[in-house]
Order: structure tokens, then sequence, then C-alpha cells
């Protein structure tokens, strides 16, 4: 026991550290850059689909007023056309927001590959159990690949999710079902707690956070 704490301790006062340590704590910190910048991307999504909702169910009212008495003569132009063309404006900002969170997916898969190979590296040097020593605190290479596939299927979950919504969001017509998927968009059901705890476990294992 003694000589794993000393060990552990040894870990933890190394002034610089190279090969798989190295990389591994530079994929944390990829990790929590990609996430943050998930997140901030939410926010601005978010945004955008509040502006299509209020669009979206102001068109139908306008339509409808624009038919009431098809023998009355016609009524001034409305903004109906133009409101079609800002609605497709703010679909194209949603869509350019979902592009760049495919992007962060795509580095994510990235890291998650990365995380496989220092595996496969780990077991061809120290056989399937991997290495006696951890790498940092307690971890082997095994945990960092096992959470950044947590993480990894959290995010590609939710990108589908918002694909999803905003194939739909312009063309529902209740404001109730447009407040759903305005709700799903903010709170992000796939993220549960669980990830966010998965990616602080990867900081607090690999120095970001102090334990």
């Amino acid at each position: 026991m003694e000589g794993d704490i000393t060990v552990s301790q040894a870990n933890r006062k190394l002034p610089a550290i190279t090969g798989t340590t190295r990389r591994l704590k530079d994929n944390a910190a990829d990790w929590h850059n990609l996430m943050a910048r998930w997140e901030k991307l939410n926010e601005d999504g978010f945004t955008v689909a509040g502006n299509i909702v209020a669009i979206a169910l102001t068109r139908p009212t306008s339509d409808q007023l624009l038919g009431v008495d098809e023998s009355s003569s016609p009524p001034p132009p409305s903004p109906v056309s133009g409101g079609a063309a800002e609605l497709q404006d703010e679909c194209c900002k949603l869509q350019d927001v979902i592009d760049k969170m495919v992007v962060v997916v795509k580095k994510m898969e990235r890291l998650t590959a990365l995380q496989q190979g220092v595996q496969d590296l780990e077991e061809f040097q120290f056989g399937l159990e991997g290495r006696k020593i951890p790498l940092f605190h307690s971890w082997n290479a095994k945990h960092f690949k096992e959470s950044s596939c947590v993480l990894l299927e959290s995010f590609s979950q939710e990108l589908k999710l918002k694909q999803t919504i905003l194939q739909e969001l312009a063309h529902t017509a209740t404001s109730d079902l447009s407040m759903i998927y305005m709700s799903c968009w903010l709170h992000q059901p796939f993220i549960t707690p669980q990830t966010r705890l998965t990616l602080e476990a990867v900081l607090l294992e690999t120095g970001h956070h102090p334990l």
C-alpha cells in the first residue's frame, strides 16, 4: 500500500510529463475545450431557435387573415413574404450552428480514436491487463478510453436530436410543440449529469482540476 501511495505522489510531483501521460493530459484538456465550445454553440442555437418559433407561429395567423373573405378587395401588402425570407434566414443560421456542432463531434471521435490507440499501445507493451503503475492517480489507459466512449456517445446522440429539431421546428404549427422542441434544445437530455461527471473525473485524474 505504501508503494502505491508513493507512486501516486511521485506521479503528481513530476515537473514534466511525456509520452502516454502527456498525450492523455492533452486529450483531457481537448475534451474540456470541446465541451465548452459545444455549450456556447448550444446557447447560440437556442437564441436562433427562439427566433424561428416566433416567426413560424405568427405566419399561420397572417395567412388565415389573408383568406378570411375572398370576395373582399385585396388586402394591402403584408409582411408574409418578408416573414418567409426571415424564417429561411434564421433556419440557415441554425443550420450553421449545427454544422459547427458536427465539427465538434468529429473532433470528439478523433479524441476517442486516440484514446483507443493509447490503450492498444499499452496492451501491446504491458499485456491485456495494462501497466501495473497508474498513469496519474489511479486510472489506466482503459479507463480513459471508456470515459471517452461515454462522452462521445452522449454528444453523438444529442447532435442527432438537434438535427431533428432543426428539421421540424420551422414547420411546427402549435406553440406547445414548439416549446417542447425549445426545451429539448436547451436542456440537452442526452448530455446527462453523468456525462458531466465523467468529464470532471477525467480532469481530476489528469490533474487539470485539483483533488
